[in-house]
């Protein structure tokens, strides 16, 4: 949206190559940066100053002084899990899906059988088949596809920024 010839158009594919190339490694967790919009309204620039790397530095530092002012969240997988287990093991499989910070949104009957439908982190259900192997006796089974993205509490945000810190600092 520049208006007049405040940036040399030669310039602008590199302020755009700087935007992209921070929105694809974050500076919260290291992880590419989604739903944003980057409008470029005004600028200047100098005869002898200016130069390609010049403006892409400029549009880094830009993303990153404004990314950490927006307050970007973390998002995570949400899987839409059906579990089909014998009703006289539907007690203990809820309760595993509560300790695993499921939500069940349903829960209905098909004769011997107890369907259980809940949206769970895609990073709690690892190993999750063997888990309902062992609590319904081999009889249960499950279907699990994605469903959204949503954002970590903001204990686990916490977590994982400090950790991707000192895994930067080594």
């Amino acid at each position: 949206m520049i208006v007049g010839q405040a940036i040399p158009s030669n310039f602008i594919p590199a302020i755009e190559k700087g935007f992209k190339e921070a929105a694809n490694s974050g500076s919260l967790i290291g992880h590419p940066v989604e739903n944003i919009r980057i409008v470029l309204t005004d600028g200047a620039s100098h005869a002898v100053d200016s130069s390609e790397l010049a403006f892409k530095l400029a549009a880094i530092y830009a993303f990153r002084q404004c990314y950490s002012a927006a307050r970007p969240v973390i998002l995570e997988p949400i899987m839409l899990v059906e579990l089909k287990v014998p009703t006289e093991f539907q007690g203990t499989v809820a309760g595993d899906i509560n300790k695993r910070k499921g939500v069940i949104v349903g829960n209905d009957q098909d004769g011997d059988d107890s369907i259980i439908t809940v949206n769970v982190p895609l990073n709690n259900m690892f190993g999750y088949s063997t888990m309902l192997r062992s609590m319904t006796q081999g009889k249960g089974e499950f279907t699990m596809e994605y469903k959204e993205h949503s954002p970590v509490s903001q204990d686990v945000q916490m977590q994982l920024v400090s950790t991707h810190k000192a895994d930067k600092a080594e």
